[in-house]
């Protein structure tokens, strides 16, 4: 049956504008739509919140301050937000259209993934994060119902930090199992949501992908997050075997529940999902799963409901397309009858070239030996303790190629340099071979370097050095420590953390500067003041009226008396003088009524009684009625005198 049909949103335009054509999803938060921009004649998706939830004024405030944010977020593998507002009842998100279908489709459809295509899905995805995660947002949801695949093959990542309020996680209905198997520990356990728990789910998507079952499976949404908390992930080629163990790795990197060991960004977990690719071999990369084990496909555990229709995706191999921006291309492997036996007489091709090869020995066999012998071979450059950009270039010199880079702790060789190689280094090699290197990644336990008092940059590159990673860089007042230096980091110096942990640093604002008050003020002289006490300063472009003159300070953007850092900026709304107002003809009223007539109509009001005057009627106004004055002026009123 058709549930678009009973829904009173389809067939409507929202305002004004987007024509609603039909229902895609039903989630718990929003509804998903087809709709038309009747103003553009284009497709889109059109998200409407709830009408319960749209009355929390704090949600919809969230919901419209998160969508602005993310309509700056600008990648070919996130899903594009156009337009945001509200008709009625309805708080609504214009997004771009992907025709396709989601992760969970094609899971449904097909169980379990050939490693190659789990990669070209993952790897976009991870593109979409690390973007993300570069200019500041955390997705928090991430499953394969929020990764969409184009019918052209683009993967794209759609609900970007969007609308997060809601809470998912105490539910026990089975309808919310879909969002609790992909939560990371440290989410479950006090809420922390920093970019780790995107890897955490990542990883996650991953091993579904490669398995065709989710990790943690239970009768409730409790026993999974308590598998969460205290399970690791098992490794995929536990469910099937013969996958290789740099699968394996991949996965236990990204789901480890130690926060502190994972990649600390999607940024680094791509990096990581490269380097395995490339140490399989195509056999590996192209092995054929065998049917999902685990929870049966299909099930209610989904946290997002789409509408029935056929999957587009049939048998589909997906091959990764590298010239488009890290998107993926879903391509239809060939259907036929098998290729006809070679006709009977003809060699195959292997066993002419193998006659070739045996007349031209016979004929050149002296020379042959002397090429082989001289010409044909070099020997592998002198490659330990270079660099690896250095090694790669002592290799390309030498007309050898890098076939492979493994990475490995070692408490003798510096981070990033080479340990190890294969063939080693003096070794015969063929002219044209490869080499594959094993670089280090220094001690596997390093200590936190103490940056207290260095400037932020410095800091972070010693970070690096280290073989830690800069993580979230948050800024508070410091009498102590210049402005632009680290405070403190989180964990604290001399503490022991694995290679490419992250590292939170807390930098100085300086010793905090009292804003002085300057409304009032020409602007000139508020200007210098400002900068006086070492603010820097901007003229808003738009002026208002206010009570202040014209040309004066109408109002500064912080507070008179508050606290700012040295070098901020505070900007200042000049004023274009009051408004001028009609003044209200009250001769006639009595003082109560006159002085509410005044006041409504934006007036200062002062009653003037003459002496030994008990009347309560007005004589006259000190500005004519019918006349303008500026709005919030006194307006004298007298009473009729004996």
């Amino acid at each position: 049956m058709d549930t678009t049909l009973q829904d009173p949103l389809v067939g409507r335009v929202l305002d004004g504008r987007y024509r609603i054509d039909a229902r895609i999803a039903v989630g718990g938060m929003a509804t998903v739509y087809r709709a038309l921009d009747t103003r553009l004649d284009r497709i889109l998706a059109l998200k409407v919140m709830h009408p319960a939830l749209a009355a929390d004024t704090s949600f919809v405030d969230r919901f419209i301050r998160e969508a602005k944010s993310v309509a700056r977020l600008s990648h070919p593998n996130v899903v594009g937000v156009y337009d945001q507002g509200t008709d009625g009842p309805y708080v609504y998100l214009a997004m771009e259209y992907v025709a396709g279908c989601t992760l969970r489709d094609v899971l449904r459809e097909r169980g379990a993934l050939q490693p190659r295509a789990a990669l070209d899905i993952l790897e976009p995805v991870l593109a979409a994060l690390g973007a993300a995660h570069r200019a500041g947002f955390v997705h928090r949801d991430m499953k394969p119902e929020n990764v969409l695949i184009g019918d052209d093959g683009r993967v794209k990542v759609a609900d970007f930090g969007l609308v997060r309020a809601v809470d998912t996680v105490t539910s026990t209905t089975g309808s919310v199992l879909g969002t609790v198997s992909y939560l990371a520990p440290e989410q479950i356990e006090n809420g922390a949501t920093d970019t780790r728990v995107d890897v955490y789910a990542c990883g996650v998507v991953l091993y579904e992908m490669l398995t065709g079952a989710k990790p943690h499976t239970g009768g409730s949404p409790a026993q999974v997050l308590y598998r969460h908390l205290h399970d690791d992930v098992p490794a995929p080629s536990a469910a099937v075997p013969g996958l290789a163990w740099e699968l394996d790795e991949l996965v236990a990197s990204a789901t480890a529940r130690n926060p502190g060991i994972r990649p600390h960004d999607a940024v680094t977990l791509l990096g990581r999902a490269r380097e395995a690719r490339a140490a399989l071999t195509d056999a590996q990369l192209d092995a054929v799963p065998p049917q999902a084990r685990g929870e049966e496909h299909g099930t209610s555990d989904d946290r997002t409901s789409v509408i029935p229709r056929a999957v587009r995706i049939q048998g589909a191999a997906f091959a990764q397309n590298r010239e488009v921006n890290h998107t993926s291309r879903l391509e239809m492997p060939p259907v036929g009858p098998p290729a006809p036996a070679a006709p009977a007489g003809r060699r195959p091709r292997r066993a002419m070239i193998a006659v070739v090869t045996a007349v031209l020995l016979a004929l050149g066999l002296g020379a042959g030996v002397w090429y082989i012998n001289s010409g044909q071979f070099t020997r592998v450059p002198s490659l330990l303790g270079q660099t690896e950009q250095e090694a790669r270039k002592r290799l390309g010199d030498a007309g050898l190629d890098v076939k492979a880079v493994e990475r490995g702790f070692s408490d003798s060789f510096a981070r990033g340099t080479v340990m190890n190689s294969d063939p080693a280094s003096g070794a015969r090699i063929r002219g044209n071979g490869s080499v594959t290197l094993a670089v280090s990644r220094g001690p596997e336990i390093v200590k936190v370097p103490d940056v207290t008092a260095i400037p932020l940059a410095q800091a972070k590159r010693q970070l690096k050095d280290t073989g830690l990673a800069p993580g979230i860089v948050s800024r508070e007042f410091s009498d102590e420590v210049p402005q632009g230096a680290v405070i403190r980091t989180d964990p604290a110096a001399e503490t022991k953390r694995k290679p490419d942990s992250a590292v939170a640093l807390v930098v100085s604002k300086g010793s905090p500067v009292e804003v002085p008050g300057v409304v009032g003020e020409p602007v000139e002289g508020a200007k210098a003041e400002l900068e006086d006490a070492g603010f820097k300063v901007k003229i808003a472009a738009e002026q208002i009226n206010s009570p202040e003159e014209q040309g004066a300070v109408a109002k500064q953007s912080a507070a008179e008396g508050s606290e700012a850092a040295r070098g901020d900026t505070i900007t200042l709304t000049v004023s274009k003088g009051p408004r001028m107002l009609p003044v209200p003809d009250v001769t006639g009223e009595n003082v109560d009524d006159a002085r509410n007539r005044l006041e409504s109509a934006g007036f200062e009001v002062k009653v003037d009684r003459p002496f030994l005057s008990f009347s309560d009627t007005i004589e006259s106004q000190s500005v004519e009625g019918g006349s303008q004055a500026p709005e919030g002026s006194t307006i004298t009123i007298r009473t009729k005198g004996l």
